[in-house]
């Protein structure tokens, strides 16, 4: 075949030129290309491969799920961090309703101290094994999930309870964690703060230490269902989410944006609970049929319930002072134990001045309140590591931990003290005074200890602006200076009967009310 330079030659040059001009113009024919290796990934390959492993050889930490058996053969979906090259750590536990492998992934990052929990960050750099497991009945763990599922007695006929199942988990993490020195601290807040108090019902040898932080410990008294009595329909949404789905739940489709509009506009809580279907739900059947503080309260309480068993476990109860949510818990389960206490060692108290769980996130503000650098952090780092550390880590110095730690609003320090409450009807160093809002202070109202005599009462207006009220028993009352002239703070000083000088035997407070 000829080339295409010799086909043009021969037709455009004249004859006697094409064979010379051939020669010379013929382009070289460039060598066959070969052709491309058959494709080893074909076109319709599905693109999700069926399996995918994370490189993690640059991780500080190793990350493994297991499912771990309790006495009654269910499996609980297991969380466990575990920081590279960890040898004779201790762990740190926290058994949870709100999906153990999204509260072990705060950010996805091969640094283990941005992939735990913000609450984490004082212990997480320090060498401590994580453990986050799903509650019975939820997420990846088998079983049924009954809404802080009662101890084994009356109330739960079964063979297993909170207590038994974090009992079950320690034993395996003891005993299958090589990297671990078998010792096991127990923290979390809200529901997870009662999985920890419920560990301490009949505490593994291997649980060294506590911290319960806002924990439900009585339902009907003050904590999440009902606050003394009163129903807290804001409750709606949290039956919800937890008792709609094994995994995460629904929301309420409000349509309204004001939630008291809605409520006004419903009705009562049962016709809120009928129009969403709420009344489907079990847990609000036992809310509505336990109106009152019966049996299926008090078998539960479990300040009640931990007053009555030996003091076993060092445990650290942290309650905000602000708690929205549970505010009866901590403190009341502090108080029902503190008697066993003798040495001062084991029980500890921290009142802090955060919202509901804000012990675990940024404590610099809480509204429009600022406070002098971050109260949470402060007490993560300097109070509850320490207080960690002694129990949990090998050859751990002694923490100074007060029996105590108490913020104090208004001066905006924290105060360590050896007991609390410091002020009491009996018993205490001091006894509480009244302060009126009234300006008039309190009447006495009733009889007199000598002589009887009708209530009667004098005011009298002084110079110096200060004021005194007087009546049958009344207190002399005078005003502080206060920083802003608008407040009226006083001061109470007992008196006795102006008429026949003898102390009253009751006091009511004037019209404008009293606050202790």
């Amino acid at each position: 075949m000829r080339s295409v330079s010799s086909w043009v030659v021969g037709v455009v040059l004249p004859g006697w030129l094409a064979g010379a001009s051939a020669a010379a113009l013929t382009l070289p024919v460039p060598p066959a290309q070969p052709r491309p290796p058959t494709a080893r990934t074909p076109p319709m390959t599905p693109d999700i491969p069926a399996t995918f492993t994370v490189p993690t050889s640059e991780w500080d930490y190793q990350k493994r799920e297991v499912m771990i058996p309790m006495r009654d053969g269910v499996k609980l979906h297991t969380v466990i961090v575990v920081p590279k090259g960890a040898h004779g750590a201790p762990i740190i536990l926290t058994r949870t309703p709100y999906e153990a492998k999204k509260r072990a992934e705060r950010f996805v990052s091969p640094h283990i101290l941005a992939s735990l929990p913000m609450g984490d960050e004082v212990f997480a750099p320090e060498g401590y094994i994580r453990v986050f497991q799903d509650v019975r009945g939820k997420y990846g763990s088998e079983g049924d999930y009954v809404m802080t599922r009662p101890l084994r007695g009356p109330l739960n006929h079964t063979a297993v309870d909170h207590s038994t199942d974090a009992y079950d988990t320690i034993d395996w993490l003891v005993k299958n964690l090589p990297e671990s020195n078998g010792k096991v601290g127990m923290i979390g807040s809200s529901y997870e703060g009662f999985t920890a108090l419920m560990a301490l019902v009949d505490p593994h040898p291997a649980l060294k230490a506590a911290v319960p932080m806002c924990p439900m410990v009585d339902g009907w008294k003050g904590d999440d269902w009902f606050h003394n009595g009163a129903f807290r329909q804001t409750n709606f949404d949290y039956l919800y989410s937890q008792t709609t789905a094994r995994g995460e739940g629904k929301q309420i489709a409000r349509g309204a944006y004001d939630d008291f509009q809605l409520f006004l506009s419903t009705g009562s809580a049962g016709d809120f609970a009928r129009r969403f279907g709420i009344d489907q739900l079990p847990f609000f059947d036992k809310l509505a049929e336990h109106p009152a503080y019966d049996e299926f309260w008090s078998a539960q309480a479990l300040d009640r319930i931990l007053a009555a068993l030996p003091l076993k476990t060092p445990t650290m109860y942290v309650t905000a002072i602000w708690d929205q949510e549970d505010m009866y818990g901590g403190i009341h389960t502090y108080l029902a134990t503190e008697p066993k206490d003798t040495a001062n060692d084991r029980n500890f108290l921290v009142l802090g001045p955060w919202r509901h769980s804000g012990v675990n996130y940024d404590g610099t503000t809480l509204g429009p309140l600022k406070f002098e650098g971050n109260t949470a952090l402060q007490f993560r780092r300097e109070v509850m590591q320490p207080f960690l550390d002694e129990r949990l880590v090998d050859g751990a110095p002694k923490a100074a931990t007060p029996p105590v730690l108490v913020f104090e609003t208004g001066t905006n320090v924290w105060r360590r003290l050896p007991r609390w409450p410091l002020s009491c009807e009996a018993g205490c160093d001091s006894t509480p005074q009244r302060l009126y809002r009234s300006r008039r202070g309190p009447t006495c109202g009733g009889a007199c200890r000598a002589g009887r005599c009708r209530a009667r009462r004098a005011v009298a207006r002084r110079r110096s602006g200060s004021i005194s009220s007087r009546s049958c028993g009344s207190d002399s009352v005078r005003r502080r200076s206060v920083p802003r002239p608008s407040m009226n703070t006083y001061r109470i000083r007992p008196s006795p009967c102006r008429t026949c000088r003898a102390p009253c035997t009751s006091a009511t407070p004037t019209r404008g009310g009293a606050g202790s």
